[in-house]
């Protein structure tokens, strides 16, 4: 029985009516108003009473069952339960996060994030068409798309949507697109035919026979913009007739390349389409102007060695070495000594002057965990996706200590107060001592940390691929959790009692390292890898996106100050040094800027896409690419 709490002044809820303001649900969720009703379910927001100093609202969706017939009571149910379970295993910054979901004797509730925003549908009705630019519709269109194709991209099977429409999709307080409304997604099985489901005018003409597929989400979403667009509502127009209504003939501001990728969503024959909702999304980003704040005018030549000033000379590498495979990890440079990783299963010890090989170690997998030097034990340490932790003597290159875990390690380790510290992706934080290896203790986050944990003298701060990021004393517990809604591969940069770090959510974060508190967030255009840098000079946090774009960020409002635009993602992690910024990109290029302007300093292009992150020592920029070369380069 649904554990209700009414209070003494409200009249006693006959069944099957809906839920009034002040009714509490399980102890925690007081019903504030109604925010929409239908024919199966009612949707109310609420208040969270776990927090009584701070207004959390969050949404209660109440599905009513009260059919006579067990079969359909039991078929009503099992939909209402696979909405839930849907949500609960997805995450997604253009989704609802799902909070607690429990039944009832003639109701179930789900309570999921409330979303401060208007649906489409609202928009449109509301707001004049020329007051809507096509610049708008084209980041709605990018982020609806990036959405469609995450579900249609879900392991271990794809998830179709299969009703997307304006009354689906919301515009929160943002700007941003979210997605609701999942009572009719399914997991899609090719070949499996059911009875017809969507809505009239958006659905594509396979979905009416009961065929829908991963297609038919991408003729939903181009006849969701078709209706922004034109104003034109497809469930009063004949079924499949967009052709007959072109875009530009009722909007002159829309260009002829955003209308042809729209009507190819749109094409009757689903082969036709675009073959796959992630496809669809990157015609649609082609379409974004190239020219941003920050981009050099020089333009890159290309050269396979050499910078590209502003005043276009070369400028050759003070050395190269070459590895038998690819380097994505950072050097780590001591003593007149560089050690870097690759993919060759090596660790390699150069002579920072000159390249000149010393040694190197094999391990019995691929190195992406970058080399940590411990100056106390003479040790270099790295991980390596043979599951095993290595600490290996800087000298002669002889195994000192092996630490095994039960899966690839990814993560670079810490070395601080005399432990190292490590994540696997076995989902367990390890503690262990310096000078022999031995593990203290273990802390489980049930998903893989690929982080480089920040030791303070009070906290262990670090991400897990689950989106969270955990504060834990020194004997291993837990003192905070923050929840991200997509997996945080960014290590945390700590300055001031402020954590910086980034997540796959699309979001930089600020949270306080006492409390796991967000003090800001800063939203980018594509997922964040790279790990932040801070300035404390100038009070910037200097971050890489995937989006291609290199930010500096106010360090205490989380505004942006400036960003550099690259060629393609970016993935390594800036460094800061001689007032510059240093970082290297998918694009092959390595780039200086201007720390101050976000102006380009010089770029240096290899012959293969940059993952790996600068080291900068002496004036001089030590980094990797997937060419194969570990390359010192004058900073």
């Amino acid at each position: 029985m649904v554990d209700t709490q009414k209070l003494s002044h409200m009249p006693e809820n006959p069944q099957g009516s809906s839920l009034q303001p002040g009714v509490v649900l399980q102890n925690r969720w007081r019903i504030v108003g109604v925010l929409g009703v239908g024919g199966m379910a009612s949707v109310y927001k609420a208040r969270d009473l776990r927090f009584p100093d701070v207004v959390r609202h969050v949404a209660v969706k109440e599905m009513l069952n009260l059919a006579t017939d067990p079969q359909i009571r039991e078929l009503t149910l099992r939909n209402f339960e696979r909405e839930a379970n849907i949500l609960a295993s997805l995450s997604h910054p253009a989704m609802p996060e799902i909070y607690d979901y429990f039944p009832g004797s003639n109701h179930v509730y789900l309570v999921m994030e409330f979303i401060n925003g208007k649906d489409l549908e609202a928009i449109l009705n509301s707001v004049p068409m020329e007051k809507i630019p096509p610049s708008t519709i084209l980041q709605w269109a990018i982020e609806l798309c990036d959405v469609i194709a995450y579900l249609h991209e879900h392991e271990p099977e794809p998830i179709i949507f299969r009703d997307v429409k304006p009354s689906n999709v919301m515009i929160d307080q943002h700007g941003n697109v979210r997605l609701i409304d999942f009572g009719i997604a399914k997991v899609f099985e090719s070949g499996q035919k059911g009875t017809m489901i969507g809505t009239e005018g958006y659905s594509a003409p396979e979905q009416y026979k009961g065929e829908a597929t991963p297609a038919s989400d991408i003729y939903a979403i181009g006849a969701t913009l078709h209706h922004i667009m034109t104003r034109r509502d497809p469930r009063l127009e004949p079924p499949f007739s967009f052709a007959e209504r072109p875009i530009r003939k009722y909007n002159a501001q829309i260009s002829p390349e955003f209308e042809r990728i729209v009507m190819k969503a749109l094409a009757y024959d689903a082969a036709e389409r675009f073959a796959t909702a992630r496809q669809m999304k990157e015609a649609l980003e082609a379409l974004v102007h190239p020219v941003r704040s920050g981009v050099a005018s020089t333009t890159i030549t290309g050269a396979e060695e050499g910078f590209v000033t502003g005043e276009g000379s070369s400028i050759t590498p003070i050395w190269r070495f070459r590895c038998e495979d690819e380097i994505r990890s950072s050097p780590a440079v001591y003593n007149g000594m560089v050690y870097v990783g690759a993919y060759d299963n090596n660790l390699y010890a150069l002579q920072a002057t000159d390249g000149a090989f010393r040694w190197k170690f094999a391990t019995e997998g691929g190195l992406a965990a970058s080399p940590v030097v411990d100056p106390q034990n003479q040790v270099v340490i790295i991980g390596s996706e043979d599951s095993v932790v290595y600490a290996i003597e800087i000298r002669t290159g002889r195994i000192v200590w092996t630490i095994m875990t039960n899966k690839p390690v990814r993560c670079t380790a810490r070395v601080a107060l005399g432990h190292v510290f490590f994540g696997s992706d076995d989902g367990k934080l390890y503690a262990a001592k310096a000078n022999n290896g031995r593990v203290l203790w273990k802390f489980d986050a049930s998903a893989p940390i690929r982080t480089r944990p920040y030791v303070t003298e009070e906290y262990i701060i670090f991400g897990s691929e689950a989106g969270e990021v955990v504060g834990l004393d020194l004997s291993g517990t837990a003192k905070w959790r923050f929840r991200a809604k997509r997996g945080v591969t960014s290590s945390p940069a700590v300055y001031e009692g402020v954590a910086y770090f980034g997540s796959s959510d699309w979001h930089v974060y600020a949270v306080d390292i006492r409390t796991g508190y967000p003090i800001w967030r800063f939203r980018t255009q594509k997922p964040v890898w790279s790990s932040p840098a801070v300035d404390p000079v100038t009070k910037t946090v200097f971050v890489g996106s995937v989006d291609g774009n290199l930010y500096a960020l106010d360090m205490e409002s989380g505004k942006e100050r400036w960003h550099f635009t690259t060629e393609n993602q970016i993935t390594s992690s800036p460094a800061i040094a001689n007032g510059s910024v240093y970082i290297g990109s998918v694009d092959r290029h390595v780039y200086s800027v201007n720390a101050k302007t976000g102006k380009l300093n010089w770029s240096f292009c290899t012959e293969g896409p940059v993952a790996s992150s600068p080291e900068v020592v002496d004036n001089v920029v030590y980094i990797g690419s997937s060419d194969h070369y570990v390359y010192a380069l004058p900073a």
